[in-house]
Order: structure tokens, then C-alpha cells, then sequence
């Protein structure tokens, strides 16, 4: 508990003079002001977050946190629980889509089994099992109290040697089945909307499971009555072991102003029970893409960011991440190349701020 706690004290706003000079510079730039959008809104971010108005990342992980949810019992997936287990080492052997995709962009991945139902001993994995699975929900919570925080402590630990170790960002990525079922009940015990909102039919189920899946959440959040005023008791009750751990990086990442990307529907998940610890955590988190699950756009509005892209992905695994990378990248090559009104010779006075016409 005593890092948690040092971490949540640790936490504070960003540079306020670094995002102004961004933000001016910027305004220089050959363009009608304003024009470049969430790619202007990138730049000044990552000033505010690293305190310098010219940024490079150049060397980035993903993390995949990795484990399996008890509520499964409950007929709330299409796939059998051992599918975690079996994509975790096809991810290792680089087979997965975000496998893929992390290659293909230069990205290193780091797999964690925080909690799989079984042992995977195929080197590359980083073993932080805080339990063999979660329990079912619907019975009793998922975790207990110290687990949770044991869990989210391990996210830390994690970000905090990544970073160290001289990454510039990192990005939340999960594997486990069944793990829509407890994201979109943490979005209800948080807002108090019902499963037939906040959850969906994740990697494909049939209508007589999406409904098993609906009263699943009901029961959970009903039987174990998770405090939403205490983000640490609503994983507990009915969170998952990755969700605690992906709250864990966006904390540290918080912690050492670094900045980080939020992947889909069960990253912003955990990115809401971290924002709900420290609200400055919003500040260092990018949004890589807005899910395809039904609960998406209100668990945005509930984080208060808005996604880069929005491709109708459910995939998972942090597979947004990468994409996101190659949007920041192209973000900060424009401040860093993009010539200013008077290098191009050009008389700035007859354009007018368009985002100030948009707020009109």
C-alpha cells in the first residue's frame, strides 16, 4: 500500500510554460492556426508532459497485462477460458495482432501474466501472478482488498523499471477472456447505467449470451455493492487482475511524467479507476482509438479525453498503441520541421484562429 500511496502523492500537474510555447510555435507555423487539430493538441500535451516544447519518442513498450476472470462460469464469453492462455504464447512468439503490429513499428512489448488460470513457462514472460484467476463476481468479489492493490503495485513497479530503463512511453494492452464482462461492470458501478449500456456482445456472442453477460453485471454489482466513491473496492468487487494492473502503469506513468496510451474499451477501464485515484492522470494519457464495444463513448465521456482514431476495432491487446505512436510521431515532426510564417515568407495578418471559430 505504501507505494500506491507514495505514487498517488507524487502525481502533479504539468508544465503550464512548456504547453504556451508549444502552443505558440505552433501558432507560427505556415498554416491557418489551429488547422493541424488533435495533432496541435498532441504537441502541446507532450510539452506539458515532458516540460520541453520539442519532443521525440523514440523508444517505446507496450505492456500487456495478461489474466483470467472467474465471472467466465457464467456463459459471459464465446471462447473458452483457455484462450487466454494459448494467445499469451502465441503473443510471446509474436503471432498476435499487436505482435504485429508492434514489429512493424518499431515497438517493444513486454507480456505479463498477472493472473492466468494456469503457468506459461515459454521464456518471455514476466511473471508477476498475483492469483490463478479471479473469482466469480457473481458469487462473491473478485479479489480481495490487498489483491487489488498487490495488483495495481505490480502495474506500478512495472511502468516505474520501464521508464528507468529509458522508454519514452509506454502503451496498455491486455489479454483475458471475459474481460468486457467486468469492464463494462466497473463503468457501471462507477455511473450507475445498466449492462444493457455499458457492456456489448465483445469477440462475438450470441444473443442468449449477451444476456447471460447483462445479468452477470446486475448480480455482481448487486451482490457485492462495489463503492464508487473507492476506485481500489470497485476492481476488487468486480474488476480483473490486468484492469488492476493497466491502473497501475497509468499511475506511475503520472509519476514520472512520462506519457502513455490508452488502448480500447478494458485499457480505458483501467485508465477510469486510475483517473478516479488522482484526476491529474488524465493530463499524461493518450487515447489511441475508440472501441467498437457499445459502453465506449460513455466510458470516454466518464475519462473526459478524446480518441485519436476511430476505426471499429475490438481487438484488444493494446493493438490501438502502435497506431497511436505513428500519430504522435507525426505530431511532433511537424513542430520540429514545419517552417514558420516568416521562414516562408508569408504575412500571418489575414488569418483568423479557427479554433476560436469552432468554440463559437
Amino acid at each position: 500500500m505504501e507505494l500506491l500511496k507514495e505514487t498517488l502523492k507524487a502525481i502533479n500537474s504539468p508544465n503550464e510554460k512548456a504547453k504556451k510555447i508549444a502552443k505558440e510555435r505552433l501558432d507560427s507555423l505556415a498554416k491557418p492556426i489551429g488547422s493541424l487539430g488533435k495533432l496541435e493538441e498532441i504537441v502541446i500535451k507532450m510539452a506539458g508532459i515532458t516540460g520541453k516544447a520539442h519532443n521525440k519518442i523514440e523508444k517505446r513498450n507496450i505492456v500487456v497485462m495478461c489474466a483470467d476472470n472467474g465471472v467466465v462460469e457464467e456463459g459471459v464469453s464465446a471462447c473458452p477460458q483457455e484462450f487466454t492462455m494459448i494467445l499469451t504464447e502465441n503473443m510471446i512468439k509474436g503471432l498476435t495482432g499487436v505482435s504485429v503490429l508492434s514489429k512493424m513499428t518499431n515497438t517493444d512489448l513486454t507480456v505479463v501474466d498477472i493472473g492466468l488460470n494456469g503457468d506459461i513457462d515459454y521464456p518471455g514472460i514476466l511473471k508477476r501472478k498475483i492469483n490463478y484467476g479471479t473469482k466469480n463476481f457473481t458469487r462473491e468479489p473478485s479479489m480481495t482488498y490487498e489483491e487489488a492493490i498487490k495488483a495495481i503495485e505490480t502495474g506500478i513497479e512495472i511502468g516505474d523499471n520501464l521508464y528507468s530503463k529509458g522508454y519514452k512511453i509506454l502503451g496498455t494492452g491486455e489479454l483475458g477472456i471475459g474481460n468486457t464482462t467486468t469492464s463494462a461492470a466497473i463503468l457501471s458501478a462507477f455511473t450507475g447505467l445498466g449492462p444493457e449500456i455499458t457492456s456489448g456482445k465483445g469477440a462475438g456472442l450470441t444473443e442468449e449470451q449477451y444476456n447471460l453477460k447483462k445479468e452477470a453485471i446486475r448480480k455482481g454489482i448487486e451482490i457485492n455493492k462495489p463503492d464508487k466513491k473507492d476506485p481500489i473496492d470497485v476492481i476488487a468487487k468486480v474488476g480483473g487482475f490486468d484492469i488492476a494492473g493497466m491502473c497501475g502503469l497509468f499511475l506511475s506513468a503520472a509519476k514520472n511524467k512520462k506519457p502513455i496510451v490508452m488502448d480500447g474499451f478494458i485499457s480505458s477501464a483501467a485508465a477510469l479507476c486510475a483517473i478516479r485515484l488522482n484526476p491529474l492522470v488524465k493530463e499524461y494519457i493518450f487515447p489511441s482509438h475508440l472501441s467498437k464495444e457499445p459502453g465506449a463513448i460513455c466510458m470516454m465521456k466518464e475519462i473526459g479525453l478524446s480518441p485519436m482514431l476511430n476505426l471499429e476495432m475490438r481487438l484488444g491487446e493494446g493493438s490501438g498503441c502502435p497506431l497511436a505512436f505513428q500519430i504522435i510521431d507525426a505530431a511532433l515532426y511537424i513542430m520540429d520541421n514545419m517552417a514558420t510564417f516568416e521562414e516562408a515568407s508569408i504575412d500571418s495578418k489575414v488569418l483568423i484562429d479557427i479554433r476560436e471559430e469552432k468554440n463559437r
